[in-house]
């Protein structure tokens, strides 16, 4: 079995006008989408970034596959390797002052990576998560992923949503409460750093009096300085599962830590394995949520756990806007990782567009259940496939910019962090 053609989409998805420490999402959300075919006709499906330099690398490699073994990912990783790197400007990636973007080529290989373990598991009849080491849960959880929210009628680029506004303690808990109702989630991160940090805290209060028994997250996206996330810090002490990226920097984080006692999460400060071996020595985070897309790939984020797991740090996963094809990756890496200690984050709720035959994966009671069928267990619907990139050929957006979106509703925004 050999690999005979790959082809990438690049696809926009419609989001809704989320606030975080950037700005705001603009009205589309870009994806690519791989498809990678062998010649005994299996396609193995993998999804990850679709700003451009992302979409660049996967398509100066794409052609480079052909003739290679799907289970043959050593061959893979010189190929990724053998095109050089490709710049990462324009990719955001929530990342921090003082801390590294991680490798373009990490990004690209993780995408193509996925595939090949989705072709790996088709051809051996077997789910993704029997290659990773088995199942050790079925059941994955996720949390509410909540956010500061213009309505969607501030601009008719928007597609219309049933969720409202949320930019006050009220609109907040209405917010978790649809989440809840609607997917049983069992615990709620909130998306801070927007909005003035006493707001924000109150809103973490708030839902504390309203979901007592739900654990409880706020990420600021280094978005405080070290004194702000202090202050609030002492606001929230007893109310928080743990305390996310609130200030820059591993020796920010350390400070802290030092100060307050409180657990600290990041998916900012820890994003390889030399920034991991500078928290080891700082313990500035105890908790790291992985992100396969940048780590690179399924098996390195395994490492990772090990790594988390010979260390004593916690584990969760980091979540981007996305599509049921890795939101299905996650789901099956999750479930084969025995040391998984929170629930993973999804923006998956915030997304109406899918590409994926059957529309949109079940979450109920919280989880994203993985079965036995083979790979990752989904199909692509080609004509919405299709749809969706003539979206993304419409919408004009080729990299992500929260900033010049933000721009439009407030001419003087600039990218400062921490702001507050």
């Amino acid at each position: 079995m050999k690999i005979a053609a790959v082809r990438v989409t690049p696809i926009a998805i419609s989001d809704p006008p989320l606030l975080n420490a950037s700005g705001v999402h603009e009205p589309f959300a870009l994806r690519s989408i791989i498809e990678v075919e062998t010649d005994n006709g299996l396609v193995g499906l993998g999804e990850t970034y679709g700003d451009k330099p992302v979409l660049d690398g996967l398509l100066r490699v794409k052609d480079r596959l052909a003739g290679l073994s799907p289970f043959d990912l050593n061959g893979l990783r010189q190929r990724v390797l053998s095109v050089g790197p490709s710049p990462v400007e324009g990719v955001q990636l929530d990342v921090a002052p003082g801390s590294q973007a991680s490798k373009s080529e990490h990004k690209v290989f993780g995408a193509f990576e996925v595939a090949f373990l989705d072709l790996q598991a088709r051809s051996l009849d077997l789910p993704v998560h029997a290659l990773l080491g088995g199942a050790v849960r079925r059941k994955v959880p996720f949390s509410a992923y909540l956010f500061f929210k213009f309505a969607s009628d501030i601009d008719p680029s928007y597609r219309p949503d049933t969720w409202g506004p949320a930019l006050d303690a009220e609109g907040i808990v209405a917010q978790a409460r649809t989440m809840i109702d609607r997917y049983g989630f069992g615990s709620i991160k909130l998306k801070a750093g927007a909005l003035d940090p006493d707001l924000e805290a109150e809103c973490l209060k708030a839902l504390k009096r309203a979901f007592p028994n739900h654990p409880l997250r706020i990420d600021p996206n280094a978005n405080w300085s070290l004194d702000t996330a202090i202050r609030v810090a002492k606001r929230l002490q007893g109310d928080l599962e743990y305390y996310e990226d609130p200030t820059p920097g591993l020796e920010g984080m350390s400070e802290l830590h030092r100060v307050t006692g409180l657990p600290l999460a990041t998916n900012m400060v820890v994003t390889d394995m030399k920034e991991f071996r500078r928290n080891i020595a700082l313990n500035g985070a105890q908790i790291v949520l992985s992100d396969h897309h940048y780590w690179g790939g399924l098996r390195a984020t395994q490492m990772l756990a090990t790594m988390c797991d010979t260390f004593g740090l916690g584990l969760s996963m980091h979540s981007n806007s996305h599509v049921g094809i890795s939101l299905m990756a996650m789901s099956h890496l999750a479930a084969a990782v025995p040391n998984l200690t929170y629930a993973c984050d999804t923006h998956y709720p915030w997304q109406e567009d899918e590409v994926i035959r059957g529309g949109k994966i079940p979450i109920v009671d919280g989880c994203v259940t993985v079965t036995d069928a083979p790979g990752l267990g989904v199909e692509l619907d080609r004509d919405a496939l299709a749809a969706l990139h003539e979206q993304y050929l419409r919408s004009g957006i080729t990299n992500r910019d929260d900033v010049s979106q933000m721009r439009k509703f407030r001419s003087d925004w600039t990218r400062v962090k921490p702001r507050y």
